[in-house]
């Protein structure tokens, strides 16, 4: 490794975590969270970690800079909505980034059947991070006026089976 890269640590998600991630997230996630929700990045943060079964930080160099999870959107159905939200750190050690998520969507779908959520689209590195997972991306919709597009992986719905 560079002596240039971070160190990256996986821990377990912790609030005190939030406030660090909160103050300085990327642009882009300040600006997709509020056009999804009108939320603050630190009300997005807390919202997304109390409502998620699984919630882990990416530790650069000691420092929290990313965090992520999945929360259920439809138990019955094995239905489960992941986010991620983080600061500038991880365009810098982009690297280092890919190489520790590239297996967090078949952790994820050992849990789910479906992994489902949004991305705004104008934030076209979440977009190619997402496709470069494996995430199939569909065509713009409108939610509060902005443009954001569905994004999922795992097994479809089968015609009759409840959608949420």
């Amino acid at each position: 490794m560079s002596p240039l890269a971070a160190e990256i640590t996986v821990v377990a998600a912790r609030p005190a975590h939030i406030r660090a991630i909160a103050a300085r997230m990327r642009a882009a996630d300040r600006e997709e969270v509020f056009a999804a929700s009108g939320r603050s990045p630190l009300s997005a943060l807390s919202f997304s970690y109390r409502h998620s079964c699984q919630a882990w930080t990416a530790l650069f160099d000691g420092r929290p800079e990313v965090m992520w999870g999945v929360g259920d959107l439809d138990i019955l159905t094995g239905i489960g909505a992941p986010w991620l939200l983080g600061t500038d750190a991880v365009e810098t050690n982009f690297r280092g980034f890919l190489r520790i998520s590239k297996h967090w969507p078949a952790q994820l779908l050992g849990r789910y059947r479906l992994l489902r959520n949004v991305v705004d689209a104008r934030n076209a590195v979440s977009l190619r991070w997402l496709e470069w997972l494996g995430f199939r991306l569909f065509e713009p919709v409108q939610i509060n006026g902005h443009a954001f597009r569905l994004f999922e992986m795992g097994e479809p719905l089968k015609l009759g089976e409840t959608d949420v």
